[in-house]
Protein backbone atom coordinates (compact mmCIF):
# COMPACT_ATOMS: atom_id res chain seq x y z
CA UNK A 1 0.00 0.00 0.00
CA UNK A 2 1.43 3.37 -1.04
CA UNK A 3 1.37 6.04 1.67
CA UNK A 4 0.60 9.45 0.17
CA UNK A 5 -1.17 11.16 3.07
CA UNK A 6 -0.61 10.72 6.81
CA UNK A 7 -2.98 11.97 9.47
CA UNK A 8 -1.46 13.14 12.77
CA UNK A 9 -3.52 12.68 15.95
CA UNK A 10 -2.02 14.04 19.15
CA UNK A 11 -2.73 13.87 22.84
CA UNK A 12 -4.39 17.16 23.83
CA UNK A 13 -2.22 19.59 25.80
CA UNK A 14 0.98 17.58 25.37
CA UNK A 15 3.72 20.23 25.27
CA UNK A 16 6.10 17.94 23.36
CA UNK A 17 3.80 18.29 20.34
CA UNK A 18 5.09 21.82 19.76
CA UNK A 19 8.62 20.47 19.37
CA UNK A 20 7.79 17.25 17.52
CA UNK A 21 5.14 18.07 14.94
CA UNK A 22 6.58 21.00 12.90
CA UNK A 23 9.84 19.19 12.00
CA UNK A 24 7.85 15.99 11.42
CA UNK A 25 5.61 17.75 8.88
CA UNK A 26 8.68 19.17 7.09
CA UNK A 27 10.29 15.71 7.03
CA UNK A 28 7.19 14.20 5.45
CA UNK A 29 6.84 16.98 2.90
CA UNK A 30 10.44 16.49 1.81
CA UNK A 31 9.44 12.92 0.95
CA UNK A 32 6.34 14.02 -0.97
CA UNK A 33 3.98 12.84 1.77
CA UNK A 34 1.12 15.15 2.73
CA UNK A 35 0.47 15.62 6.45
CA UNK A 36 -2.95 16.44 7.86
CA UNK A 37 -3.41 17.31 11.53
CA UNK A 38 -6.38 16.88 13.83
CA UNK A 39 -8.03 19.80 15.62
CA UNK A 40 -6.23 19.09 18.90
CA UNK A 41 -2.85 19.26 17.18
CA UNK A 42 -3.85 22.39 15.30
CA UNK A 43 -4.85 24.13 18.54
CA UNK A 44 -1.54 23.26 20.21
CA UNK A 45 0.43 24.59 17.22
CA UNK A 46 -1.68 27.76 16.89
CA UNK A 47 -2.90 26.41 13.56
CA UNK A 48 -6.52 25.93 14.51
CA UNK A 49 -7.65 26.75 10.97
CA UNK A 50 -5.64 23.77 9.66
CA UNK A 51 -6.99 21.21 12.12
CA UNK A 52 -9.49 18.63 10.87
CA UNK A 53 -12.06 16.73 12.94
CA UNK A 54 -10.83 13.23 13.67
CA UNK A 55 -13.69 11.45 11.93
CA UNK A 56 -13.19 13.54 8.79
CA UNK A 57 -9.41 13.12 9.01
CA UNK A 58 -9.59 9.34 8.93
CA UNK A 59 -11.44 9.40 5.60
CA UNK A 60 -8.70 11.48 3.92
CA UNK A 61 -5.51 9.62 4.84
CA UNK A 62 -3.65 6.37 4.11
CA UNK A 63 -2.23 6.04 7.64
CA UNK A 64 -2.65 7.51 11.10
CA UNK A 65 0.34 8.64 13.18
CA UNK A 66 -0.57 8.84 16.87
CA UNK A 67 1.52 11.00 19.21
CA UNK A 68 0.63 10.26 22.83
CA UNK A 69 -0.15 7.28 25.00
CA UNK A 70 -2.47 4.29 24.87
CA UNK A 71 -5.51 6.49 25.48
CA UNK A 72 -4.76 8.56 22.38
CA UNK A 73 -4.38 5.37 20.34
CA UNK A 74 -7.69 4.00 21.62
CA UNK A 75 -9.40 7.24 20.63
CA UNK A 76 -7.81 7.06 17.17
CA UNK A 77 -8.91 3.43 16.71
CA UNK A 78 -12.47 4.45 17.48
CA UNK A 79 -12.59 7.22 14.82
CA UNK A 80 -11.05 5.00 12.16
CA UNK A 81 -14.25 3.00 12.51
CA UNK A 82 -14.59 0.50 9.65
CA UNK A 83 -11.78 1.89 7.51
CA UNK A 84 -8.67 -0.25 7.00
CA UNK A 85 -6.03 2.31 7.91
CA UNK A 86 -2.79 1.28 9.68
CA UNK A 87 -1.78 3.14 12.85
CA UNK A 88 1.77 3.99 13.90
CA UNK A 89 1.69 5.00 17.58
CA UNK A 90 4.58 6.98 19.07
CA UNK A 91 4.75 6.74 22.85
CA UNK A 92 4.74 10.13 24.57
CA UNK A 93 3.03 8.68 27.63
CA UNK A 94 4.29 6.71 30.62
CA UNK A 95 3.37 3.02 30.35
CA UNK A 96 2.21 2.45 26.79
CA UNK A 97 1.45 -1.24 26.13
CA UNK A 98 0.00 -0.30 22.73
CA UNK A 99 2.23 2.62 21.85
CA UNK A 100 5.37 0.52 21.53
CA UNK A 101 7.45 2.86 19.36
CA UNK A 102 9.65 5.36 21.22
CA UNK A 103 9.97 8.94 20.02
CA UNK A 104 13.60 8.42 19.02
CA UNK A 105 12.49 5.56 16.74
CA UNK A 106 9.83 7.60 14.95
CA UNK A 107 11.74 8.57 11.81
CA UNK A 108 13.27 5.11 11.40
CA UNK A 109 9.80 3.59 11.66
CA UNK A 110 8.43 6.07 9.12
CA UNK A 111 11.26 5.20 6.72
CA UNK A 112 10.24 1.54 6.99
CA UNK A 113 6.60 2.48 6.38
CA UNK A 114 7.38 4.51 3.26
CA UNK A 115 9.68 1.76 1.96
CA UNK A 116 6.97 -0.87 2.47
CA UNK A 117 9.05 -2.71 5.10
CA UNK A 118 6.97 -2.01 8.19
CA UNK A 119 5.88 -4.87 10.44
CA UNK A 120 2.13 -4.88 11.05
CA UNK A 121 -0.07 -6.61 13.60
CA UNK A 122 -3.81 -7.03 13.36
CA UNK A 123 -5.64 -6.62 16.68
CA UNK A 124 -9.16 -7.93 17.24
CA UNK A 125 -11.93 -5.66 18.50
CA UNK A 126 -15.13 -6.37 20.42
CA UNK A 127 -18.69 -5.41 19.60
CA UNK A 128 -20.90 -4.43 22.53
CA UNK A 129 -24.66 -3.88 22.25
CA UNK A 130 -26.94 -2.61 25.01
CA UNK A 131 -30.38 -4.27 24.98
CA UNK A 132 -33.27 -2.76 26.91
CA UNK A 133 -36.74 -4.33 26.93
CA UNK A 134 -35.83 -6.44 23.92
CA UNK A 135 -34.58 -3.46 21.87
CA UNK A 136 -30.95 -2.65 21.05
CA UNK A 137 -30.41 0.95 22.15
CA UNK A 138 -26.62 1.39 21.81
CA UNK A 139 -23.73 -0.04 19.78
CA UNK A 140 -20.07 0.23 20.69
CA UNK A 141 -16.78 -1.19 19.46
CA UNK A 142 -13.76 -1.63 21.75
CA UNK A 143 -10.09 -2.40 21.16
CA UNK A 144 -9.35 -2.92 24.87
CA UNK A 145 -12.40 -3.52 27.04
CA UNK A 146 -16.02 -3.02 27.94
CA UNK A 147 -16.60 -2.44 31.66
CA UNK A 148 -19.76 -2.61 33.74
CA UNK A 149 -19.31 -0.94 37.10
CA UNK A 150 -20.90 1.28 39.68
CA UNK A 151 -21.61 4.84 38.56
CA UNK A 152 -21.25 6.00 42.18
CA UNK A 153 -20.86 4.58 45.66
CA UNK A 154 -23.29 1.66 45.74
CA UNK A 155 -23.84 -1.87 46.94
CA UNK A 156 -22.34 -4.92 45.28
CA UNK A 157 -23.79 -5.53 41.83
CA UNK A 158 -25.41 -8.75 40.59
CA UNK A 159 -25.04 -10.03 37.02
CA UNK A 160 -26.32 -13.13 35.25
CA UNK A 161 -23.97 -14.19 32.46
CA UNK A 162 -24.95 -16.35 29.49
CA UNK A 163 -22.54 -17.76 26.89
CA UNK A 164 -24.05 -18.63 23.50
CA UNK A 165 -27.48 -18.44 25.13
CA UNK A 166 -26.68 -20.92 27.90
CA UNK A 167 -26.48 -19.91 31.55
CA UNK A 168 -22.82 -19.72 32.62
CA UNK A 169 -22.62 -17.99 35.99
CA UNK A 170 -23.96 -15.35 38.34
CA UNK A 171 -21.50 -12.75 39.57
CA UNK A 172 -21.67 -10.61 42.71
CA UNK A 173 -18.97 -8.00 42.34
CA UNK A 174 -18.16 -4.31 42.04
CA UNK A 175 -18.35 -4.82 38.28
CA UNK A 176 -17.43 -6.94 35.27
CA UNK A 177 -14.74 -6.43 32.63
CA UNK A 178 -15.00 -7.92 29.16
CA UNK A 179 -11.74 -7.59 27.29
CA UNK A 180 -9.91 -8.56 24.14
CA UNK A 181 -6.44 -10.13 24.35
CA UNK A 182 -5.08 -6.64 23.58
CA UNK A 183 -6.99 -5.31 26.57
CA UNK A 184 -5.79 -8.08 28.87
CA UNK A 185 -2.95 -5.78 30.05
CA UNK A 186 -5.33 -2.91 30.85
CA UNK A 187 -8.07 -2.79 33.52
CA UNK A 188 -8.50 -6.58 33.44
CA UNK A 189 -4.88 -7.09 34.53
CA UNK A 190 -5.32 -4.62 37.40
CA UNK A 191 -8.40 -6.60 38.51
CA UNK A 192 -6.45 -9.87 38.58
CA UNK A 193 -7.10 -11.12 35.04
CA UNK A 194 -4.57 -13.09 32.97
CA UNK A 195 -2.19 -11.73 30.35
CA UNK A 196 -3.25 -13.10 26.95
CA UNK A 197 -1.01 -12.88 23.88
CA UNK A 198 -2.82 -10.67 21.31
CA UNK A 199 -2.96 -13.28 18.54
CA UNK A 200 -4.97 -15.71 20.73
CA UNK A 201 -8.60 -16.01 19.60
CA UNK A 202 -10.23 -15.32 22.95
CA UNK A 203 -12.41 -13.03 25.04
CA UNK A 204 -11.94 -12.46 28.77
CA UNK A 205 -14.47 -12.05 31.58
CA UNK A 206 -12.93 -10.57 34.74
CA UNK A 207 -14.97 -9.70 37.86
CA UNK A 208 -13.96 -6.59 39.79
CA UNK A 209 -13.59 -7.41 43.51
CA UNK A 210 -15.88 -10.44 43.36
CA UNK A 211 -17.90 -11.04 46.54
CA UNK A 212 -17.62 -14.80 45.98
CA UNK A 213 -13.98 -15.88 45.94
CA UNK A 214 -14.72 -18.74 43.55
CA UNK A 215 -15.76 -16.21 40.85
CA UNK A 216 -12.48 -16.16 38.94
CA UNK A 217 -11.47 -14.59 35.61
CA UNK A 218 -12.67 -16.64 32.64
CA UNK A 219 -11.15 -17.02 29.16
CA UNK A 220 -13.54 -18.13 26.39
CA UNK A 221 -13.25 -18.54 22.60
CA UNK A 222 -13.91 -15.36 20.65
CA UNK A 223 -16.45 -17.27 18.57
CA UNK A 224 -18.99 -17.11 21.40
CA UNK A 225 -21.52 -14.43 22.31
CA UNK A 226 -21.54 -13.27 25.94
CA UNK A 227 -24.61 -11.69 27.56
CA UNK A 228 -24.55 -10.04 30.97
CA UNK A 229 -27.85 -8.93 32.51
CA UNK A 230 -27.94 -6.52 35.45
CA UNK A 231 -30.02 -8.04 38.26
CA UNK A 232 -29.36 -5.58 41.09
CA UNK A 233 -32.40 -3.31 41.64
CA UNK A 234 -32.15 0.44 42.15
CA UNK A 235 -28.41 0.71 41.58
CA UNK A 236 -26.57 2.99 39.18
CA UNK A 237 -24.51 0.98 36.68
CA UNK A 238 -22.41 2.46 33.91
CA UNK A 239 -20.99 0.85 30.78
CA UNK A 240 -17.58 2.24 29.75
CA UNK A 241 -15.84 1.44 26.46
CA UNK A 242 -12.03 1.63 26.41
CA UNK A 243 -12.24 3.94 29.43
CA UNK A 244 -13.45 6.82 27.24
CA UNK A 245 -17.11 6.61 26.20
CA UNK A 246 -20.14 4.95 27.68
CA UNK A 247 -23.77 4.94 28.72
CA UNK A 248 -25.84 4.61 31.91
CA UNK A 249 -27.60 1.27 32.38
CA UNK A 250 -30.71 0.12 34.21
CA UNK A 251 -31.77 -3.01 36.06
CA UNK A 252 -32.56 -5.84 33.59
CA UNK A 253 -30.54 -4.21 30.80
CA UNK A 254 -28.43 -6.76 28.94
CA UNK A 255 -25.00 -6.10 27.45
CA UNK A 256 -24.17 -8.44 24.58
CA UNK A 257 -20.46 -8.82 23.77
CA UNK A 258 -18.89 -10.61 20.80
CA UNK A 259 -15.90 -10.35 18.52
CA UNK A 260 -16.25 -7.53 16.01
CA UNK A 261 -15.88 -8.19 12.31
CA UNK A 262 -13.56 -5.16 12.22
CA UNK A 263 -9.98 -5.13 13.48
CA UNK A 264 -7.22 -2.56 13.97
CA UNK A 265 -3.86 -2.76 12.20
CA UNK A 266 -0.90 -1.53 14.25
CA UNK A 267 2.57 -0.79 12.88
CA UNK A 268 5.08 -2.14 15.40
CA UNK A 269 8.88 -2.04 15.79
CA UNK A 270 10.35 -4.74 13.50
CA UNK A 271 12.54 -6.44 16.10
CA UNK A 272 10.21 -6.10 19.08
CA UNK A 273 8.12 -9.03 20.32
CA UNK A 274 5.11 -8.93 22.60
CA UNK A 275 7.22 -10.46 25.37
CA UNK A 276 9.80 -7.69 24.96
CA UNK A 277 6.98 -5.26 25.75
CA UNK A 278 5.84 -7.28 28.78
CA UNK A 279 9.36 -7.48 30.19
CA UNK A 280 9.83 -3.76 29.75
CA UNK A 281 6.44 -2.59 31.03
CA UNK A 282 5.89 -5.18 33.80
CA UNK A 283 9.53 -5.38 34.90
CA UNK A 284 9.73 -9.13 34.39
CA UNK A 285 13.51 -9.14 34.41
CA UNK A 286 16.38 -8.66 31.98
CA UNK A 287 17.35 -10.42 28.79
CA UNK A 288 18.05 -14.14 28.99
CA UNK A 289 21.14 -15.54 27.30
CA UNK A 290 19.66 -18.73 25.79
CA UNK A 291 23.05 -19.91 24.53
CA UNK A 292 24.46 -20.18 28.02
CA UNK A 293 21.37 -21.69 29.64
Amino acid sequence: MSIRTIGIISKPKKEEIRQVVPPLIRWLEERKVKALIDQETGSMLDRANQGIGRNALSSQVDMILVLGGDGTLLAAARVIDKKKIPILAINLGALGFLTGTALEEMYTSLEDVLAGKAKRQRRAQMQADVIRAGETISHFRALNDVVLNKAAIARILDFDVLIDGGYAASYRADGLIFSTPTGSTAYSLAAGGPVVEPSVDALLITPICAHTLSNRPLVVPDSVTIEATIKTPRESVFLTVDGQVGVALRTDDTVRVSKSEYSVELIVPPRQTYFDVLRQKLKWGGEVDLKSS
